[in-house]
């Protein structure tokens, strides 16, 4: 027996087969003995258990090993930092549940750190690797491609511009250190930091 030819596409509720045929997988139900699309996306079949599924096209992000996020510094502690996972770098939408990760001081830069707040501070915007995700989120900035993307001044909390190898603040001048990432990152894109006028 053929598969059926699926579309490129599918919408919540399309057909997709029978349960008699296939399992229902990951982004469908099964209703009445026949299967169905519960999410918008691209239909498939697996040959080996007969499982179809469809993977949504824009799809709650679920974080992975690996994977590269936008996260935001919410505390300084001795030896970490506490973050709150805001999205993967690769989706429009936000991680579920506001996820708390950690950037662990070894894992701040390559090489000797004596303290987090030279590197980072309350409110700055990381691009950050998943070195865990379960059962807690553990992260890393290290690699030059990763670190801050967008930083506030300490002062007047106006958004901090490049200004040679520090941030200066456009508004009253005050400069800041952190580790910022550098050149284009592994996703492709460009990181955020804007230069100094």
């Amino acid at each position: 027996m053929t598969d059926p030819e699926l579309p490129n596409l599918v919408l919540p509720g399309d057909y997709l087969g029978a349960a008699e045929e296939y399992l229902p997988g990951r982004g469908t139900y099964e209703d009445r003995g026949r299967i169905y699309a519960s999410v918008l996306g691209t239909p498939s079949i697996d040959p080996r258990d007969r499982t179809v599924r469809v993977e949504a096209r824009n799809g709650v992000p679920e974080l992975a090993e690996g994977d590269l996020v936008f996260a935001r510094v919410e505390e300084l502690k001795t030896a970490m930092a506490i973050c709150t996972v805001v999205s993967t770098t690769g989706s429009r939408r936000a991680v579920p549940g506001k996820p708390e990760g950690t950037v662990h001081i070894s894992k701040a830069k390559d090489g000797y750190t004596e303290s987090l707040s030279t590197e980072f501070a309350v409110g700055d915007i990381l691009v950050a690797k998943v070195l865990q995700a379960r059962p807690s989120i553990k992260l890393t900035t290290a690699p030059t491609s990763l670190g801050v993307v967008s930083a506030r001044c300490q002062l007047c909390h106006a958004v901090l511009r490049l200004g040679g190898a520090e941030l200066v603040c456009p508004r009253c001048g005050h400069r800041e250190r952190r580790k910022l990432a550098k050149g284009p990152r592994s996703d492709g894109a460009e990181p955020h930091a804007r230069s100094a006028d």
